[in-house]
């Protein structure tokens, strides 16, 4: 194989893994498949399937929330703007008690 074609096989490898690494693939259905950017680049729920799910369960993957899902639901009209606030807050506050709980884990420690 010759030098500009194994580059040329390459850079589609590497484009194909960074498109992998820097979008979910949201399943809702067989001819509804979203696309959300993630925050960061990782593999995590690169594809993840929606289909049957309650927008609780889909609210609960941190990575999801936390790139946007919940503005996704709304337009899609699964959700609306105050259940999307309830979702929020319910997991700030968790995520605020899992992080005050390992700073006094840490203040033992010391």
């Amino acid at each position: 194989m010759t030098f500009p074609k194994r580059t040329l096989i390459c850079g589609v490898f590497a484009a194909i893994l960074y498109v992998l690494l820097s979008y979910h693939f949201i399943f809702f259905g067989w001819t509804s498949v979203k696309r959300l950017k993630k925050s960061r680049l990782t593999l995590e729920y690169t594809f993840y399937s929606a289909v049957g799910k309650s927008n609780a369960a889909i609210m609960s993957q941190d990575d999801l929330r936390r790139d946007g899902i919940a503005y996704m639901l709304i337009d899609m009209g699964r959700m609306t703007e105050e259940q999307k606030d309830k979702f929020m807050d319910k997991y700030e506050i968790e995520e605020y008690e899992i992080e005050e709980g390992e700073e006094d884990e840490k203040a033992v420690e010391h």
